[in-house]
């Protein structure tokens, strides 16, 4: 709702120039600039210049003609206008200021000011309207500073459709058309912790893919094996950014965490077929079969985890619940990443690992093979 504050806005964005003279030019033009902009129903700035303003300045050849000193025209605006305090005055136990100004209908008017009267050196009154000039304007009714420059703040809602990290770019392209080179921006209140929060949520992707790599390299005891695991997350993330597009969702915050959560649910996956391929080549069985017996029989396994988390993450898919909407990307992110990784595993995971891992694998010393077992127990 359009005059309700800036604050709540979902684009701060924020002009920092090297005085307030230079703001105010180029305050209108970067402005009427945003107001134009499609991405932005409704602008707004914190920086008004709304406030009526009269600049009194001495006539200081008239003054001297006249005989009458700059000091004595100030003091007489002093003790008319500026509402200056005396002393206090105690009555009936309360004690009150005493307030040099005139009364508020003999100064509500630049033409008010003909009413007040300077005495010359000869002794003569003299109207102080004939020794003033009076020019009238307009400023700020307060002055804002970021970071130690004179700032203003641009706020302003999205279109639909848009995001806020659209809305920070078309800032930044009117900011690169409209201000000049020796200004400066940044954002505050909700299009920072945006920023912030994003790049929180890559480096947190980041470090999850490194850490899941490691768990499995110390798993495994192979460089190999989470390599073909981990690649499987290309798949989830394919399957959530085609989601996100077909039902219109943004790459936002929520979705962004339920990309991350997508890498510890679909590695499971990988896992599975992984490590029972490898447990029948320490068997003696060739790569090959062993990979196909291993995608035959993970087959049901990966299909009930599957199901099962994607029917948990359903209800926030479909937005059901009481402010269930914020999180409805996340629930697509996530299930659209299952889906389409689940099936996707079945023949990605096999085909890496078909040219990754190696011909054969080092048995192990503690479980000896079938037919030497029964050869002791013959002997």
């Amino acid at each position: 709702i359009g005059g309700a504050g800036s604050r709540g806005l979902p684009v701060q964005y924020v002009v920092l120039a090297p005085n307030n003279e230079e703001l105010k030019k180029i305050l209108p033009v970067f402005e009427e600039a945003v107001r134009k902009d499609p991405t932005f129903p409704y602008s707004d700035v914190n920086l008004k210049l709304n406030k009526p303003e009269l600049v009194i300045s001495p006539n200081r050849e008239k003054a001297r003609d006249l005989q009458v000193s700059v000091a004595e025209i100030s003091m007489a605006l002093q003790l008319a206008l500026s509402s200056g305090r005396y002393g206090y005055y105690i009555q009936d136990g309360k004690q009150y200021q005493i307030i040099g100004q005139l009364v508020r209908e003999d100064r509500n008017k630049p033409a008010d000011i003909s009413q007040l009267y300077v005495r010359s050196a000869t002794g003569q009154l003299v109207q102080l309207s004939n020794l003033v000039r009076l020019q009238e304007g307009v400023t700020t009714p307060a002055l804002y500073r970021m970071e130690r420059y004179p700032s203003a703040t641009f706020s302003a809602t999205l279109a639909p459709g848009k995001t806020i990290g659209d809305g920070i770019a078309a800032m930044d392209r009117i900011a690169a058309r409209v201000l000049p080179e020796n200004f400066r921006t940044t954002l505050a209140d909700t299009s920072r912790d945006f920023q912030e929060s994003g790049n929180s949520l890559m480096f947190s992707f980041l470090l999850a893919v490194v850490l899941v790599y490691l768990v499995l390299a110390a798993q495994f005891e192979s460089f190999r094996d989470p390599t073909i695991i981990l690649l499987n997350v290309l798949t989830a993330l394919a399957g959530a950014l085609l989601s996100l597009w077909l039902f219109g969702q943004t790459l936002n915050i929520f979705s962004q965490i339920g990309i991350i959560m997508l890498i510890g649910l679909v590695t499971k996956n990988g896992i599975l077929i992984v490590e029972f391929a490898n447990q029948r080549k320490e068997e003696g069985i060739d790569k090959m079969s062993a990979l196909m017996e291993a995608s035959v029989t993970r087959f049901r396994p990966i299909l009930m985890t599957s199901l099962a988390t994607i029917f948990g993450f359903l209800p926030i898919a479909l937005a059901l619940g009481n402010s269930a909407e914020s999180r409805m990307s996340m629930g697509i992110a996530v299930v659209g990443g299952l889906l389409i990784c689940t099936f996707l595993s079945l023949y990605f995971v096999p085909s890496l690992y078909s040219y990754i891992s190696t011909q054969t694998r080092a048995a192990n010393p503690d479980a000896a093979p079938a037919n030497h077992q029964s050869e002791q127990l013959h002997a």
